[in-house]
């Protein structure tokens, strides 16, 4: 619930405070934890490449965060070489978007890779639409990402 502390020096004395509310609990919405599940994340291994399976949304609040989560600890547990199966994600947001960038970013500055792969018509037209197919690393299926990895 949002809270707005202001000053009522009119109202009141000049130190106290009071306290508005701006959102009633009813009428409450969180835009940025709905009643999404999180985006669901198997992880395999497949030789020297640890595959992570999406299902779900891919977007602002805990699926986002999982993700960004789960590939810092692949990180630091030593694994640089991904590859993530986008097949089963069924929405992506720009955060969805900019943890696909970062996961890809981070993984190459630490001398890793990072590939993409399987995504469905909506996600790779997404993905097309600003411009990111020619820069993340995407492949069309499982086998052809693990050869670049």
């Amino acid at each position: 619930m949002g809270v707005k502390e202001v000053s009522c020096e009119k109202t009141a004395k000049p130190r106290e405070i009071r306290h508005i509310h701006l959102i009633a609990k009813a009428n409450s919405v969180s835009f940025a934890r709905g009643c999404e599940v999180p985006v669901n994340i198997g992880i395999r291994k497949a030789g020297q490449a640890t595959i992570l399976d999406l299902d779900g949304a891919l977007k602002l609040g805990e699926a986002e965060e999982a993700f960004r989560g789960q590939i810092q600890q692949l990180m630091d547990s030593g694994a640089t070489r991904v590859a993530v199966n986008l097949a089963g994600v069924t929405e992506l947001d720009s955060s969805g978007i900019g943890a696909l960038v970062r996961s890809f970013t981070m993984l190459k500055r630490a001398g890793g890779k990072c590939t993409f792969f399987a995504p469905n018509k909506r996600v790779l037209m997404l993905l097309k639409m600003v411009r990111l197919d020619s820069i993340l690393d995407m492949a069309d299926d499982e086998a052809s990402a693990l050869t670049r990895i």
